[in-house]
């Protein structure tokens, strides 16, 4: 299950005690706020709080930058003009603080992103519940034969049986383990903190992260990618949802100078003028690294 008994507890008392408050609030946050969005087979994404909205960006901006964006007429011209010049510390002036449920091998990508405050499930203190993540068919692929950290075709019949045994057989034995060692039933049991090294990546642990909305776009754009590993993807697409709805006009400018578009070098630029002026340029005359050029032809063509 997705969240305890206890939490779910907690949320329903928070939802049903409302207070008046002079902060700025976004309404479209407002809906997700302690609403958990369940991700994978056992996880979840849930507001906890947030702090700012569109309004903040414009604030900011303008309380930073006085006379030299009085050319932009209106708010989301502005966060579009702000987006578009990467000024990155007005979009730090909204924050939002998460639970996450998640599997520690998704985790373990998730913490490169070191620019949050990160509180998480102690291991040491408590016991981790016997929940793991087991991939869903469509989920369970072989590697790719282009790509070292990627995915190819999908398992099909018993090659992806056998896979979902061993993944099942080895999570069930590595759990029975782990409370074996801690199990003082006629013996000592032996510390949690050494007990939890017995434990398998697909394990699923939870923490509390708190971030800036500059900082969480980069996290977005990496991985809500296509790219990324499809684990993390459905947490960053669970995470969209929310931004989407609490600063929909900066999702906007995201969404159109980050997430649909398309960055090119110098030397990209200088072949495309080329191009553009009738010039045959290849890979050779480019400039280019072999694999710069592959990108640069899959994505502007000849």
């Amino acid at each position: 299950m997705p969240l305890t008994p206890e939490q779910e507890a907690e949320i329903a008392a928070l939802r049903a005690s409302p207070r008046a408050t002079l902060r700025a609030v976004s309404e479209g946050m407002e809906q997700h706020l302690h609403h958990p969005i369940e991700v994978l087979d056992h996880g979840l994404v849930r507001v906890v709080d947030y702090m700012g909205d569109d309004a903040a960006i414009v604030q900011a901006a303008r309380v930073s930058y006085g006379a030299g964006t009085k050319h932009v007429s209106n708010d989301a011209g502005l966060i579009r003009y702000l987006m578009r010049h990467w000024h990155s510390t007005p979009f730090e002036m909204c924050e939002i603080k998460l639970h996450v449920k998640l599997p520690v091998f998704v985790a373990r990508q998730w913490i490169r992103h070191r620019t949050a405050n990160v509180n998480e499930y102690s291991a040491r203190y408590s016991i981790l519940d016997r929940e793991f993540y087991i991939p869903a068919p469509d989920a369970l692929a072989a590697q790719s034969t282009t790509n070292n950290q990627g995915r190819g075709a999908l398992l099909e019949g018993a090659e992806a049986a056998r896979v979902l045994e061993i993944l099942k057989a080895d999570s069930t034995r590595a759990y029975d383990s782990y409370e074996a060692m801690l199990s003082q039933d006629g013996q000592q049991g032996l510390a949690r903190e050494l007990a939890r090294m017995n434990l398998p990546m697909n394990i699923y642990t939870q923490w509390y992260w708190k971030t800036d909305l500059h900082n969480l776009f980069h996290f977005l754009r990496l991985r809500a990618d296509p790219h990324a590993q499809y684990e993390i993807r459905v947490y960053a697409d669970a995470i969209a949802q929310v931004v989407r709805d609490w600063v929909p006009l900066a999702w906007e400018a995201f969404e159109d100078y980050r997430l649909g578009a398309v960055q090119i070098s110098a030397r990209g630029v200088d072949c495309l003028r080329r191009m553009l002026a009738g010039e045959e340029v290849t890979q050779e005359t480019s400039g280019m690294a072999k694999g710069e050029w592959r990108e640069f032809i899959a994505t502007w063509g000849r």
